[in-house]
């Protein structure tokens, strides 16, 4: 099973994905003269917003479920990997990506509130739903919405659950059988709940979480700080090819770490599509704003906190793919993943750093939980409406809670290949679609600036625009236009 599912993960996450992700990337970057960085201020700002409806939530507490899928194991495990394998040069792409990215991400969370609808009495929306009404292929939408219920729903959760079962296991000695349990318990709870006790989780516990792993990061840099500018030049020459031990890998570095960065902060990849529709805004410009800086945090700190820990302590080894010796063996026998990051807190915090990262990990991973359940329940909304069986929402609450617990217990190997193969056939999907609808995201932007130009707080008309099937924007600016 194992072998097999390498084998789909090697095709999958070949060099053409690779390449797409930063392309994509670089392409909206340049058509949106780099929103990413001119709006920088305007989404500090939007951040404060917390209007939110009986069918929506706050602008905040979208960010904060999209930042709860975002921030997860790949934050720590998915950092180590990519450094054992591409060296401390993956670090530096993981940064580009994430550049780059924050345009990718705009473009998806703007069509995602462009294209949303009441559905159950919530705001839905998300990749499936811009595909149907913005390229009017349905068939590609239903399709797309089963590829990513299979993801978040099957193939993904148990990726979270297994490293919280694993970190606990090495740092407190309880069984996986019983962490598995203890997590089941407490999704059930927020999950039976509804989208509203997600979201109001999310954004109680990830800034907590985000500001408290900084913090550390911070002490450990501090007690090393000697070491920082020595640890800066090993990072840029062995992302350029000059340093002695890691030049002859470049590619790999490159390969690896917008891998990992794709995997971790998913920008462009359709992820945080359904938590920004579910986000009472008046433009869906703001929300694409907001989710563009989630990419900041995800990546450019937490995954940078993590990628600064191991190597400012040493505490990794470097074996590229299909080498038969390690290029560096600083901690021999030691598994690339949650380990590193334990053994780099521990060089400081001796007694503490293994409890502390595997407390980390639970409230990162159990965060991307509840927002990986809410993904697969608004596909599984979307479907419903299509093929008209209302139980699939309770089915899928079981399958979600069962494939959690089975992941917890199982190989690690395996569930991180699952978890690549869902998401990377679901990044292809969802890059190719934001592409074709480059220009209604383009149109919602430029009206966007129009409004700010003329000191407005942009309100969001499609009809003005020429952009079609926006119902829900009709009726809302039809109420809300001529009240500011």
């Amino acid at each position: 099973m194992e072998a097999i599912v390498n084998t789909l993960v090697d095709y999958i996450w070949g060099n053409a994905l690779v390449y797409l992700a930063l392309g994509v990337g670089l392409y909206f970057t340049v058509l949106t003269r780099a929103v990413q960085f001119r709006y920088i201020p305007e989404m500090l700002r939007l951040l404060r917003e917390r209007k939110e409806s009986n069918e929506g939530i706050s602008s905040f507490q979208a960010f904060c479920m999209a930042l709860s899928g975002r921030v997860g194991v790949g934050n720590i495990a998915g950092v180590a990997t990519a450094i054992a394998a591409g060296g401390p040069g993956a670090v530096f792409w993981m940064g580009v990506m994430a550049f780059l990215g924050g345009a990718s991400a705009f473009i998806e969370s703007t069509l995602a509130q462009v294209y949303k609808e009441k559905a159950d009495d919530q705001y839905r929306g998300g990749s499936p739903y811009y595909i149907e009404k913005g390229l009017k292929l349905k068939g590609f939408a239903i399709f797309v919405a089963f590829v990513i219920c299979l993801s978040y729903g099957v193939l993904v959760p148990g990726i979270q659950a297994n490293t919280i079962a694993t970190s606990f296991d090495t740092a407190f000695n309880i069984s996986p059988y019983i962490t598995g349990i203890i997590i089941v318990v407490l999704l059930g709870l927020i999950i039976f709940g509804g989208v509203k006790r997600i979201a109001r989780v999310a954004d109680k516990v990830v800034p907590i979480m985000a500001l408290a792993y900084v913090l550390l990061t911070l002490i450990i840099l501090g007690a090393n700080a000697s070491e920082i500018p020595s640890m800066i030049k090993l990072i840029l020459t062995s992302a350029f090819g000059t340093n002695a031990i890691f030049g002859g890998i470049v590619g790999t570095a490159i390969a690896w770490g917008v891998r990992r960065s794709v995997f971790s902060n998913v920008a462009g990849a359709g992820e945080a599509t359904f938590s920004s529709a579910a986000a009472e805004v008046s433009h869906p410009a703001k929300q694409g704003l907001v989710q563009g800086f989630s990419i900041y945090i995800d990546t450019i700190i937490v995954c940078t906190a993590t990628a600064l820990m191991i190597l400012i302590t040493g505490m990794y080894n470097v074996t590229p793919p299909g080498a038969t010796t390690p290029l560096v063996e600083n901690i021999p026998g030691v598994v690339a993943g949650t380990a590193y990051t334990q053994a780099a807190v521990s060089t400081v915090f001796e007694d503490f750093g293994s409890g502390f990262v595997a407390i980390a990990i639970f409230l990162f991973a159990f965060t991307t939980l509840m927002a990986y359940y809410y993904i697969a329940e608004t596909t599984i909304v979307y479907l419903d409406k299509k093929l008209r069986y209302p139980v699939l929402k309770l089915v899928l609450k079981f399958i979600f809670l069962i494939v959690v617990y089975v992941g917890s217990v199982q190989s690690v190997s395996l569930m991180w290949g699952l978890g690549d193969i869902g998401f990377g056939s679901m990044s292809y999907l969802n890059f190719i679609a934001i592409v074709l609808l480059t220009k209604p995201a383009l149109k919602v932007l430029r009206d966007y600036d129009r409004q700010k130009k003329a000191g407005l707080d942009p309100i969001f008309d499609p009809r003005e625009v020429g952009i079609n099937n926006a119902d829900f924007w009709i009726e809302y600016s039809n109420k809300h236009k001529h009240t500011q």
